[in-house]
């Protein structure tokens, strides 16, 4: 798994906007790119009541890759609300995966 972060600035108007880092990517059929925010790995839940972090979420990335696209929305979907339990969702929360 390769890492490409984003910055940390917000997509929309921002009083001290600064350009945004220019990523290029080599890339190869078969691959699977994933795009996140941070709101799956900072919802807050579990049996501690603990954010979900994003070290976990590319665990789990990791772990289905193999798997169709749609099954591993199927089981992130299930993962996210059996994390979150009763506690309320705290962001929004996107996550794309596109293969090539």
């Amino acid at each position: 798994m390769y890492e490409y972060k984003g910055d940390k600035q917000p997509v929309g108007y921002y009083s001290s906007m600064k350009p945004f880092t220019h990523h290029e990517i080599m890339a190869q059929k078969g691959d699977i790119m994933y795009l996140f925010t941070d709101g799956y790995a900072d919802q807050f839940g579990g049996s501690r009541g603990k954010k979900f972090m994003s070290s976990q979420l590319k665990q789990h990335l990791v772990s289905m890759f193999e798997l169709p696209l749609h099954e591993q929305k199927e089981k992130l979907d299930k993962l996210f609300m059996s994390w979150q339990g009763d506690l309320e969702q705290i962001d929004d929360v996107t996550v794309i995966g596109i293969k090539l």
